[in-house]
């Protein structure tokens, strides 16, 4: 795994949070829904908005600063990882492993089976391969990673 290069801390997420959320969103989203033929400024925000569930995200805080979030959502056959998102300046430096491995460990403490997914061709599949996430499905734009077991 990568050695994380900074301190950073997760805080609880509130609906005031929302607007720079999905802002981040459609920041982060946008090399890979252009490549794929579907970006829409308007409905990638919206599709977060319509989404966003303050009780199940958490905000990654670096140095006092906002810089991410990530949603973790259970149901009754698995733990849902959703809105993972890093600012573009965060990214790179071992904060995405950092976060999925604790929270990998804190929801994985019953056995429950983590899925989620991410867009074809997108660079953060490779993050989530190294934490145990393998292959469940996919199709022309999706692709669906499950773990059964969480690995530091």
């Amino acid at each position: 795994m990568d050695a994380v290069s900074v301190e950073w801390s997760l805080r609880a997420s509130s609906p005031s949070d929302a607007p720079w959320m999905a802002e981040l969103r459609a920041i982060v989203m946008r090399p890979d829904l252009e490549r794929l033929g579907r970006y829409d400024p308007v409905r990638v925000r919206q599709r977060f908005l319509d989404a966003f569930s303050p009780e199940h995200t958490r905000v990654i805080v670096v140095d006092g600063e906002d810089v991410g979030l990530i949603a973790v959502r259970g149901e009754p056959d698995a733990v849902w990882i959703e809105h993972f998102y890093l600012a573009p300046g965060s990214q790179g430096r071992g904060l995405g492993s950092a976060v999925l491995a604790e929270v990998l460990v804190e929801r994985g403490a019953d056995g429950q089976l983590f899925r989620l997914n991410v867009l074809q061709g997108s660079p953060a599949r490779r993050l989530y391969e190294r934490h145990g996430f393998v292959l469940e499905s996919e199709d022309a734009v999706d692709v669906f990673l499950k773990a059964e077991s969480v690995r530091r």
